[in-house]
């Protein structure tokens, strides 16, 4: 499971010209499951994410989480992060998961994040979205759930 996770002093996302969902301070997380992902890849994920420490403290330094801030998260599926470049000019997407699956594990990734007190939105699922944000520092994070070591 891939994560892209952006800092941002707001962030929204439209579907056929409609807001469905827009947060203030926190993370947008673009979240992308794998064939092979398992629920101890999302609860990694969940995890790292909420206590990840990329706010400032009083003395400047990134040392405060999203729940240390009293941030909000929104989340968006994006099966593009599960992409393969390697070979070719067009990428790969046949380590993307099916959808049912990528689905599920989205909505529980949601739910585990929720469950730490943290106000979590959602993108679409399977919708063509656009999404605006204001990154903030800019401060881009990459995790990869396959990646812990």
């Amino acid at each position: 499971m891939r994560a892209v996770v952006q800092r941002v002093r707001q962030a929204g996302v439209t579907v056929e010209g409609r807001t469905v969902s827009s947060i203030q301070k926190g993370y947008l997380v673009l979240l992308g499951v794998e064939q092979g992902d398992t629920m101890q890849d999302m609860e990694y994920l969940a995890d790292k994410i909420v206590n990840l420490r990329v706010f400032e403290d009083e003395q400047g330094k990134m040392n405060l989480s999203v729940k240390d801030t009293g941030g909000e998260i929104l989340v968006v599926s994006q099966f593009t992060l599960c992409a393969d470049c390697r070979k070719g000019r067009r990428p790969s997407f046949v380590s993307a998961a099916e959808p049912d699956k990528a689905e599920k594990y989205y909505e529980e990734f949601c739910n585990k994040v929720s469950a730490h007190g943290i106000a979590v939105k959602k993108g679409v699922f399977g919708a063509h979205m656009e999404v605006d944000l204001v990154n903030d520092g800019p401060v881009t994070i990459l995790l990869d759930s396959k990646k812990t070591f």
